[in-house]
């Protein structure tokens, strides 16, 4: 089975270009710190190609469209009779942020540029860009031994209600969903067949992390200018699980009443998310535009078996493929306008 053009998955490292996977898996997802992807082919001549080395930088491309920047993690090169078989993983840039230890140091009223700038770029991230709504103060920073560049970046992008990942093409992005953006694709499931353009559509619901009401009790350490904060509580509820369900969790270190309640309506917010998937397989790796599936995109779903007709937003994605077998898609798909990367309540 011949591989469509615009379907093709490439890598291109150290300049060469190498293809024709007896199987790949590539991976984006907005819940996770990197994206990954692995690569397998066979080597029947017994050449290994001699500019791949861990920690080259690796361009993956679909259909001659970048989808992921990063680098090489682990080679797995195998022998035995018969076979003679090469296997690559790796990550984003992600993975350099995750695997490297931010530099040690207290301060007080770091921003998020702050971070960027003493964190992030000495680790020969260039390309940035950050939501202009990012102005939080992070009100002390003590790094300690052994965390991570990602760690540090994570809390100030959560401080500004943000989130942190990178683009195809390797910049780096602090920002959130655009749930403004109208859906650019539909996905149908009929039970006359007429239109279905799914391959395979799972609905899980689930209850398990989520609370009629949940209370958070707090307490809130003194600053140079103000002083604690104690006995501080706050309660959420979730309006859908109509059994009484409660739960109570201690907060040692909030800020403000605001902070608490934004604790609370985040964890709540997270509880729903986790609650609710809609997982997807469909053929090829472009939706019925052409463009690429990527997280962030909002989708429209019908489907008759499920009872389903509406808008979803598209958490992640896999490509998966190779040599004479037909190349999929699997989305995961949650609610709408329901992943929140953070709840903004003043400076932290």
């Amino acid at each position: 089975m011949a591989t469509p053009a615009n379907q093709a998955v490439s890598l291109q490292i150290n300049g060469r270009q190498h293809g024709d996977w007896t199987h790949y898996s590539i991976d984006s997802d907005l819940a996770m710190a990197a994206d990954g992807w692995h690569v397998s082919l066979g080597l029947p001549g017994g050449v290994f190609p001699p500019e791949v080395e861990p920690g080259a930088m690796v361009k993956v491309q679909v259909g001659g469209e970048t989808v992921l920047l990063g680098r090489i993690d682990d080679i797995s090169h195998s022998v035995a009779a018969g076979e003679h078989q090469l296997a690559l993983s790796g990550r984003d840039l992600a993975g350099h942020l995750i695997d490297s230890s931010a530099p040690l140091f207290t301060a007080k009223g770091m921003t998020l540029q702050d971070v960027l700038d003493n964190v992030v770029k000495p680790l020969g991230i260039s390309r940035i860009r950050v939501d202009a709504k990012a102005k939080g103060q992070i009100e002390k920073t003590n790094v300690d031994p052994g965390t991570s560049a990602w760690d540090v970046l994570s809390r100030a992008a959560q401080i500004n209600g943000l989130a942190a990942w990178f683009d195809p093409d390797g910049t780096l992005v602090v920002g959130g969903p655009d749930y403004s953006r109208p859906p650019t694709a539909r996905l149908i499931l009929r039970r006359d067949g007429k239109g279905n353009n799914v391959l395979s559509l799972a609905e899980t619901r689930s209850h398990a992390q989520r609370y009629s009401e949940l209370t958070l009790l707090g307490q809130g350490h003194g600053q140079a200018q103000t002083p604690g904060r104690h006995a501080m509580r706050h309660q959420s509820f979730d309006s859908d699980v109509c059994y009484h369900k409660p739960r109570i969790q201690v907060e040692p270190d909030a800020a403000s009443l605001a902070e608490l309640a934004a604790r609370a309506d985040k964890m709540l917010a997270d509880a729903r998310l986790a609650g609710y998937t809609l997982a997807a397989t469909v053929a090829g790796h472009r939706d019925s535009g052409g463009r690429l599936w990527t997280p962030g995109q909002r989708i429209e779903v019908e489907s008759e078996p499920h009872g389903l007709n509406g808008v979803y937003f598209l958490m992640a994605r896999t490509f998966e493929g190779g040599r004479g077998v037909g190349s999929v898609t699997r989305l995961t798909l949650k609610e709408d306008k329901c992943w929140i990367p953070a709840m903004r309540a003043g400076k932290h």
